[in-house]
């Protein structure tokens, strides 16, 4: 069943077993105005008998609902891909492919700072497991060294236990 707002002339697409023999107060969604609806069948034997008690009760007009035509969008004076609009807005030379294969080729490349430290945390423990697979060899060949060499692996396994402590505390 379509309903008409008899106020804005807003159309509404209710179903038909929604509208009840007695009636049934609806209201607009789009201006509010309520007002009691019945079934298409019984809506004539109503208008009928209202018509018969009260003559001078008037049957509301209805506007129709007509959609304001739709306005042709504008096209872009120049396409959003365009080698001038990319110039333009975003500083992209497309003609000059050359110098950009340059530009970039002559960029610096940096490493990071936690590239950097993961990579030095790596370098040590390469150098630490070397030292210690290699440490009889060296004692055997640098007799002075095996005192610098306890106290590097006494001084990792110190700070290993530090780690180890803060880890193990929280």
């Amino acid at each position: 069943m379509i309903l008409t707002c008899s106020s804005c002339g807003k159309k509404f697409v209710v179903p038909d077993n929604a509208i009840t023999t007695s009636g049934r107060t609806v209201q607009c969604g789009s201006c509010g105005n309520k007002w009691k609806q019945f079934p298409p069948q019984n809506l004539k034997n109503e208008t009928i008998v209202d018509k018969k008690i009260s003559p001078s009760v008037k049957k509301p007009i209805t506007k129709i609902y007509k959609p304001k035509p739709k306005k042709a969008k504008k096209t872009r004076e120049i396409s959003l891909y365009s080698p001038e609009y990319l110039q333009k807005k975003h500083g992209i030379n497309l003609n000059n492919v050359e110098t950009n294969k340059k530009q970039i080729s002559d960029k610096k490349v940096s490493f990071g700072f936690y590239n950097s430290l993961l990579l030095f945390i790596v370098l040590i423990i390469i150098i630490s497991r070397g030292l210690y697979f290699f440490q009889d060899f060296i004692i055997q060949n640098l007799p002075f060294a095996e005192f610098y060499l306890d106290y590097f692996f006494e001084s990792m396994r110190n700070m290993f236990e530090i780690f180890k402590n803060l880890i193990s505390s929280y």
